[in-house]
């Protein structure tokens, strides 16, 4: 992807970092929606859309049912809005 199309993708879109739970998973990373409307309702837009995955990017990956797993990183994944149990915005200190 070119400096230029980051720059386009970063700039229409509202970023936000966000802790999300599965039966399985504890993922931290960032999702993107189009800036439309207000921020505030960036979380309630991403899980009410008709789509059946949304994108992370920039995340970990923790095992719960295997604790002591290396925790994983990648560069974009999809999530399965199915499987969420919890999605929360995650405030770095």
């Amino acid at each position: 992807m070119e400096n230029k199309e980051i720059l386009e993708l970063t700039t229409s879109a509202w970023r936000e970092k966000v802790y999300i739970e599965t039966a399985e998973y504890i993922i931290k990373g960032y999702v993107f929606m189009p800036k439309i409307g207000k921020k505030s309702r960036l979380l309630s837009e991403i899980l009410n859309t008709s789509k059946h995955f949304i994108a992370v990017k920039n995340c970990t990956v923790e095992s719960k049912l295997v604790p002591q797993k290396e925790i994983e990183s990648y560069d974009f994944m999809q999530v399965n809005l199915a499987t969420i149990l919890l999605m929360r915005p995650l405030y770095e200190d």
